[in-house]
């Protein structure tokens, strides 16, 4: 194992979100703006990432590293002191109250960032499908939160890992009655899925009568109803203010089905809220201080902060890239014009192009 002095390496073969990319053999500053002139479409959408990086976060030694020359590439280069620093960075937002984040480990995946997280008290998890369940009951979370609609053998999956990990406390979202009927006789609870405008999944925050009625069905189905699951993921691109304003008129129509669920007799557990875009902004709302509900935000990009992720915070929250891909330059057709062996291919990411910011 590899000290915090020393990257841990992965060869890259998929990843979830654009990240930076260093290169062995770097390209002046120079070559990497030529880009832009030969690339304007490219350059254009991605005009303030590109010139923050190339602001904020130039070259820093603590990512050299020692010997290139034995590393296969591309590879994902993870540097366990910058990702401490950034899981560090999370916990002071929330003065310190490791059981107030719900740490989202699609991008942390590994056992080693998990156990990182799980040190520092981060037991709270929550993930996307079961592979990630398993991941996380094996390396010691005590409470998973499954936050994505599980239906057939997936559902039978979630019962299988649970009766393997008996002790850790697993929940799953529903949005309707047939979701809700499908965990009867599992020990397992239940979060509503709400809504809020990204339309991805959940029930229209809107319908809060049938909020009511689904939370009361959970109950009668003599399931553990456990709280609202709110992922408000579509304010990342919206800038400050008014990504903050945006996200609070959301959280006044959540704490509206609270103030529902509380007047029919059904009690609020737990909130979850906020992936890492609108983290900030949900530590920030009033509501949730005096709510009479444990809060948590589910940030999970933050350990090892992305390149979309530098253009979200300001950097006074200290945070710093602690994922780079490492790539060799293999080509040089052109004086303007740089080939390196991390293509569109190699380093995959779910969040379109580009992949990489160099």
């Amino acid at each position: 194992m590899s000290s915090c002095a020393e990257p841990l390496f992965r060869r890259s073969e998929g990843s979830h979100v654009p990240l930076t990319l260093f290169l062995v053999g770097h390209p002046r500053v120079s070559e990497a703006e030529s880009f832009s002139s030969r690339f304007p479409r490219y350059h254009q959408s991605n005009m303030a990432s590109t010139k923050f990086l190339l602001q904020e976060f130039p070259w820093h030694e603590r990512y050299r590293v020692s010997d290139p020359e034995r590393v296969l590439t591309p590879a994902l280069a993870l540097y366990p002191d910058v990702i401490a620093s950034n899981i560090r960075c999370t916990l002071d937002l929330l003065a310190g109250r490791a059981d107030r984040w719900r740490a989202h480990i699609k991008t942390a995946k590994l056992n080693y960032t998990l156990s990182m997280l799980i040190d520092r008290g981060v037991r709270n998890l929550k993930c996307a499908t079961t592979l990630e369940l398993l991941q996380a009951c094996q390396t010691g979370a005590t409470d998973v939160l499954v936050a994505y609609p599980l239906m057939g053998a997936n559902a039978l999956r979630v019962r299988e890992i649970k009766n393997q990990h008996p002790r850790v406390r697993i929940s799953v979202l529903a949005e309707n009655e047939a979701q809700v009927h499908q965990w009867r006789g599992a020990d397992v609870g239940i979060f509503l899925d709400i809504n809020p405008g990204m339309n991805r999944t959940g029930i229209e925050q809107s319908s809060r009568q049938y909020v009511v009625e689904l939370a009361q069905a959970v109950i009668q189905s003599a399931l553990e109803f456990r709280g609202l699951h709110y992922y408000d993921g579509q304010f990342g691109a919206v800038a400050e203010p008014e990504r903050t304003k945006a996200a609070h008129a959301g959280y006044d129509q959540l704490l509206g089905l609270v103030h529902d669920l509380d007047s029919a007799g059904v009690h609020v557990p737990e909130v979850v809220t906020a992936g890492t875009p609108t983290m900030p902004c949900s530590i920030a709302y009033p509501g949730f201080e005096k709510a009479n509900f444990l809060h948590r935000v589910s940030p999970g990009t933050v350990v090892y902060h992305d390149a979309t992720s530098l253009t979200q915070f300001p950097t006074e929250y200290g945070y710093a890239p602690a994922a780079l891909v490492m790539a060799r330059v293999v080509s040089h057709p052109q004086r303007n014009i740089i080939t390196c062996d991390a293509g569109h291919k190699a380093v995959s990411a779910d969040a379109g192009v580009p992949t990489c910011v160099v």
